[in-house]
């Protein structure tokens, strides 16, 4: 029996995890955890890195610190600055410098958007995540405000609460178990 090719199921299209709607399974190699702690975020991108072939080696070793990075837009384009990729221990004279700048890729109408909300009062761009995902490396930036300090406050007393609540939940179905 003939069956057309376009119905014919792709081979390893099913067996491949899916992470959202877009794309593959993400291997994240570091988080911000700060920026999510210091910052009420307004809305996440996905941008390329570009990188040099050290600098995707030492990613791959998973040594990486986004703490002190910031996005900046220049002439139309955006660059991620003072993220710490550490030089890879068996890379040569062609090594990379820790701390360079590194360039995002993102849609023009992205970074336009970016801009014109940065530019705003108490707004910044700051990375949230590298990763990889399908072989590249990813990162997560987000447009963010500045919390004040007593908005910190507030953010770690809710999640205490919460984890509070789910603890006596947890806690009361065990004693129904038992009983």
């Amino acid at each position: 029996m003939y069956v057309p090719k376009e119905s014919q199921p792709k081979q390893g299209g099913a067996a491949k995890a899916r992470d959202g709607e877009k794309g593959g399974k993400r291997k994240i190699v570091a988080q911000n955890k700060k920026a999510r702690h210091d910052y009420a975020i307004i809305d996440t991108y996905e941008a390329g890195l570009v990188l040099m072939g050290t600098e995707v080696k030492s990613l791959r070793e998973g040594r990486t610190s986004l703490t002190d990075g910031f996005v900046q837009i220049d002439r139309g384009e955006a660059w991620l600055h003072n993220a710490h990729i550490p030089e890879y221990h068996q890379g040569s004279w062609t090594n990379h410098s820790a701390r360079r700048k590194r360039k995002l890729l993102l849609h023009r109408a992205e970074i336009e958007k970016l801009e014109s909300k940065s530019q705003e009062t108490g707004h910044t761009i700051v990375p949230l995540a590298i990763y990889f995902k399908d072989g590249r490396a990813k990162a997560e930036i987000a447009l963010a405000r500045g919390k004040k300090e007593y908005d910190k406050r507030q953010t770690l007393r809710e999640q205490q609460d919460r984890r509070e609540a789910a603890r006596a939940i947890a806690a009361a179905k065990r004693r129904q178990r038992g009983v």
